[in-house]
């Protein structure tokens, strides 16, 4: 591996370990600096007011200064995005200072929504226009909702009129709709000129958008007709035509499809690029890999929170409050279910003091039933997610998840059985635990089912809360069915 410096230099991409190299040296750097500028501010303190003492002046804070500076310079936007989501709120915006005036708006864009917003309120609507100033219309369209209204304003103003158009049409898609992810850098040709002069344009530019693999063959009314490959242009001979050249696209998006749907293409046939139309075949844009990249990780983050009871993604260094508002509501929830858990258990106090192994036992079939509800409705949720599962499927679902629940009971329920049976020396006892884990396991893999297809016939996000909603349900589950099968048997 690379030693650091001479990634500084080269002002590359860094694999994940020197990305951690990187935090480390910019966090010991800036901390060293902040030490020196706090031994200042006290030398200031004691000097005579406008007075400037020689520490200010320093070479050693000078030079510390210089270093951190000259550190993130040579780091990429989305280095530097990771570095302050990384640190405390004070050290993020110290740092968010030395950076945000020449490459504000690229390192916003890299961001979480979350540190976005702390960075956003640090600055003021000169410093937002500036930090916008140098990106693409469906970049701003990314920031806009987090961006004051006023600033918006002079961004709008600000740009050329097409790109006032392109601007408008991106912030009109909803943020699953593929035209959010669209960009308008694309490259067309017409059907009947020839590749050299096809070469020849393409050298009037100085560089071609990010992620080209093909051009987009559209005729005089801007319809796609299908498109060039770029390893097809570059072996093929010259005076053949575009026409004669070119193929079906593999993939052709429309602009209010699902992000889903585009997702899924590009998994499935290797895309680097696909064309967006509307309604008339008209080429509107494109949608690069990169953009799908950052669209599946965004959802499976949302995922990962929404199975949590989380509503949106947090900054680790938020302030309480926010990090309150934003795990309050199914913590409440969680709470209502726990207290009737407790109550299912009150119920059967008189059973539990007659029979203390009960007491011991309860949290098997309650845990083994969390735990296999969890393993079905991530299935489900996954499944939803790539398209393969809908309502009208879940009858079958069930009745295959119930199956496989069963087996899983039988088996597992009888080895549960035998060990109790051991310990406490009664078949009968054996028996209950049998039984309880079956229905539990049966109970779980029907809720395993029923949430997220409640979810999806609702059209709600299937993930959201799913985790504490299967556990509420099978710890009441399996604690009433254990303890009411054991009085009904053992009692």
């Amino acid at each position: 591996m690379p030693e650091l410096l001479d990634h500084d230099e080269t002002f590359g991409q860094t694999p994940h370990a020197s990305v951690q190299d990187a935090l480390a040296e910019v966090t010991a750097l800036l901390r060293r600096h902040r030490r020196v500028e706090g031994l200042v501010q006290q030398e200031l303190e004691q000097a005579a007011l406008g007075e400037r003492s020689d520490l200010a002046e320093s070479v050693v804070y000078r030079q510390n200064k210089a270093e951190l500076q000259r550190k993130l310079d040579h780091l990429h936007p989305a280095d530097i995005a990771y570095i302050l989501e990384a640190l405390p709120l004070d050290e993020r915006l110290y740092i968010w200072d030395l950076v945000r005036a020449s490459r504000g708006g690229d390192i916003l864009l890299e961001v979480s929504d979350a540190v976005r917003e702390s960075l956003i309120s640090s600055m003021d609507t000169e410093e937002l226009v500036a930090a916008t100033g140098n990106l693409d219309a469906d970049e701003i369209a990314e920031l806009a909702p987090d961006l004051p209204q006023e600033v918006m304003d002079d961004v709008f103003q600000s740009l050329p009129v097409e790109e006032r158009e392109q601007l408008r049409a991106a912030m009109s898609f909803e943020d699953d709709m593929v035209g959010a992810l669209m960009d308008f850098e694309d490259v067309t040709v017409r059907p009947d000129v020839t590749l050299e002069v096809v070469l020849r344009y393409l050298r009037r530019f100085d560089e071609l958008p990010s992620q080209t693999d093909q051009l987009f063959v559209v005729d005089r009314g801007e319809r796609l007709l299908g498109v060039l490959p770029i390893n097809k242009l570059l072996v093929t001979d010259t005076n053949a035509t575009v026409g004669e050249v070119m193929e079906p696209a593999v993939v052709t998006l429309l602009q209010h499809a699902k992000a889903d749907e585009a997702a899924s293409a590009f998994e499935r046939y290797d895309l680097v690029s696909a064309p967006v139309v509307d309604t008339n075949s008209k080429l509107v844009g494109r949608v690069t890999v990169d953009e799908i990249l950052d669209f599946v990780r965004e959802r499976g983050h949302e995922e990962i929170l929404a199975q949590a009871g989380l509503r949106e993604g947090e900054d680790v260094f938020a302030s309480v409050w926010a990090s309150f508002r934003n795990r309050w509501s199914w913590l409440a929830i969680n709470l209502v279910t726990a207290f009737i858990a407790s109550r299912v258990i009150g119920v059967f106090e008189g059973s539990i003091e007659k029979l203390v192994a009960l007491a011991a036992l309860m949290p098997i079939v309650a845990g083994i039933g969390g735990n296999s509800g969890n393993q079905t409705i991530t299935m489900i949720v996954r499944a939803a997610a790539l398209g393969q599962v809908s309502v009208q499927n879940a009858r079958q679902l069930i009745r295959k998840e119930i199956t496989v629940s069963l087996v899983n009971g039988l088996v597992w329920g009888g080895v549960m059985g035998f060990v109790a049976m051991l310990l406490y020396g009664d078949v009968a006892l054996g028996l209950v635990m049998v039984l309880a884990m079956t229905l539990n396991l049966m109970l779980a893999a029907l809720m395993g089912v029923l949430i997220p297809m409640m979810m999806l016939k609702f059209d709600r996000d299937p993930a959201l809360g799913s985790s504490v909603l299967i556990t509420a349900v099978t710890d009441s589950g399996g604690f009433f069915i254990f303890l009411g099968l054991a009085t009904l048997i053992l009692l």
